[in-house]
């Protein structure tokens, strides 16, 4: 699934694709990832206008047009971007496609439709109403810890909380736990502060280095995060291998006893 690091990669593409050309039209082939308007109300609701800029927040991409109103592009599981001129390259589950006055495509491409469009009148209001959590490369370190607070959450579900920090996912969750030497379902108020520390600087590092390299989830390499998160694998110095567990509602990669359990008495 993408998370902040590949959408900050699809904010890039999309800039260099999309960004100051007007709209022709646009053909809604499948209008279920469209979730406040009709396939027809999105198409006219874009028709004749030009997008200015793109703002990313967490794993959301805000792409802003010339009339001040923004489209969200949230690309659930499985979306992904696709710019193209000829009808033949169009990517293979497209389920809405771009098509701007230079005769250039953007397709929005989709296998499972888990993906969120969204017609947004005002964009701050909207960031208020849906409670989005501050970008977790951009949260400074005291607003960071001061979230952290007292909680009695795991750190898995803190770090998972969009509503408190927007953009880390369950892959950089869990690479974040094991760079850290912290089991995920240790508790929040059972840490310290050097370790919420060390895990504030190794979430920025790592969302850093994903975002330098230009990440995407299709396309990893062979030597990227998380490939030790493989059952069976040795932890460093073998101290224990891969467990897997449900935490925070979500399949967690851990090395038990490498990465030590901490709870609150």
């Amino acid at each position: 699934m993408p998370e902040l690091p590949e959408v900050h990669t699809f904010q890039q593409y999309f800039n260099e694709a999309a960004l100051g050309v007007p709209i022709s039209k646009v053909i809604v082939h499948d209008d279920k990832i469209i979730r406040n308007a009709s396939g027809s109300q999105f198409s006219m609701w874009l028709k004749g206008k030009t997008f200015t800029h793109s703002e990313r927040r967490g794993k959301y991409l805000f792409a802003g047009l010339d009339t001040g109103q923004y489209v969200l592009l949230h690309f659930g599981m499985t979306g992904d971007l696709k710019y193209y001129r000829d009808s033949e390259d169009s990517p293979r589950h497209e389920r809405f496609v771009i098509v701007f006055e230079d005769g250039f495509k953007l397709g929005f491409d989709c296998p499972r439709k888990f993906a969120r469009i969204v017609t947004i009148e005002n964009l701050d209001e909207y960031i208020s109403a849906t409670k989005l959590g501050e970008d977790a490369l951009k949260i400074s370190e005291e607003h960071f810890l001061a979230l952290m607070g007292h909680r009695r959450t795991t750190i898995k579900g803190f770090l998972l909380n969009q509503k408190l920090l927007a953009g880390v996912g369950n892959l950089y969750a869990d690479e974040i736990l094991y760079q850290t030497k912290i089991h995920p379902a240790s508790q929040v108020l059972a840490l310290k502060p050097k370790q919420r520390k060390n895990i504030y600087e190794a979430m920025r590092s790592i969302l850093q280095k994903a975002v330098d390299h230009t990440a995407h989830y299709k396309a990893y390499p062979d030597d990227w995060f998380f490939q030790w998160r493989v059952e069976g694998q040795k932890a460093p110095k073998g101290k224990g291998t891969v467990s897997i567990e449900k935490i925070a509602g979500r399949t967690t990669y851990f090395f038990a006893g490498y990465q030590k359990l901490y709870q609150a008495k």
